[in-house]
């Protein structure tokens, strides 16, 4: 995550990126909170976060590491959040825990620059 390219990290169970870029992917939240551990310090150009992960877990211990962080006077270095969750609730409630510690924020929900592994369904 170090060699000058953008650096772009996905925390989605289900879905990745459809051009097939180049992304650290998560697939719960305990493992999209490792891999923002790891990589402390380090700029994020891009970060999306799917609201629902399957089963009863959600993004929300990734979001509230973000926050922590912000809190603690050393928030993350992120380009951009890029919120494309399907969940219009809770990426509405993402987006305004986000924003509240200056967070850049974009909700895309829809966006079809991510998609399904298995090619079925549309990104959402």
């Amino acid at each position: 995550m170090t060699d000058g390219k953008p650096t772009i990290v996905l925390v989605d169970d289900l879905r990745s990126f459809v051009d097939g870029r180049p992304a650290a992917v998560a697939r719960t939240s305990s493992a999209g909170v490792e891999l923002l551990a790891r990589h402390r310090g380090h700029r994020f150009d891009e970060l999306w976060l799917d609201h629902d992960l399957g089963g009863a877990d959600t993004i929300w211990p990734v979001v509230e590491f973000l926050e922590r962080a912000a809190f603690e006077g050393r928030p993350f270095d992120v380009g951009v959040v890029i919120i494309h969750s399907a969940n219009p609730a809770g990426a509405a409630k993402m987006a305004q825990a986000l924003r509240r510690w200056n967070y850049p924020v974009r909700v895309a929900s829809g966006n079809r620059e991510v998609g399904y592994l298995d090619g079925s369904g549309s990104a959402g």
